[in-house]
């Protein structure tokens, strides 16, 4: 049975059932695969029993996977606003696509090791590759969208489309 990675349990990802349900039994070997494991598979990927997986390459799927960006998304009368924490991210760096109804970020925010990893007290912050996409609440105009960052907060303006407004049409004689 595979004990859950932080960031699992920062996100949620598991409910804290299934967490307990990791330590029951944790001495005895599992001869099926947990209920845990069956929701977490992706899909479109056919399961694979963690008996044929080593360790060593559990790790390695592990450090692949890339981490979900947290966000606060508001609205103000005429516009969508999305906020994410990127601090240590090379803003030239950051991937931002957008169409009227969804957007996706992307990024990696790099470690620079200056210490060993034995000489850590505490591991917490997430590097690496991370990702998200967000299903917009309204249309925008993605030609009137505007990214910043200000002291490592990314700051998307998304103007929304007025549905509501009208305007005349002439129509022109040849």
């Amino acid at each position: 049975m595979r004990k859950p990675s932080f960031f699992e349990k920062l996100t949620g990802s598991i409910s804290p059932d299934d967490y307990d349900d990791l330590f029951d039994g944790a001495d005895q070997p599992a001869t099926q695969p947990s209920a845990l494991a069956e929701t977490q598979q992706p899909q479109n990927i056919e399961p694979t029993h963690e008996s044929a997986v080593e360790p060593e390459h559990q790790e390695a799927e592990e450090v692949a996977q890339e981490g979900e960006l947290s966000v606060d998304i508001y609205q103000t009368p005429g516009d969508i606003v999305v906020k994410a924490l990127v601090a240590g991210v090379n803003p030239a760096t950051i991937d931002i696509s957008l169409t009227r109804d969804m957007i996706t970020i992307r990024g990696n925010r790099e470690e620079h090791n200056e210490v060993e990893g034995e000489n850590y007290f505490y591991r917490e912050l997430y590097w690496g590759a991370f990702t998200r996409t967000i299903l917009l609440p309204e249309e925008v105009d993605v030609d009137l969208a505007e990214a910043n960052t200000t002291h490592g907060i990314l700051i998307i303006r998304l103007p929304k489309i007025n549905k509501e407004r009208k305007t005349k049409l002439k129509v022109k004689a040849r």
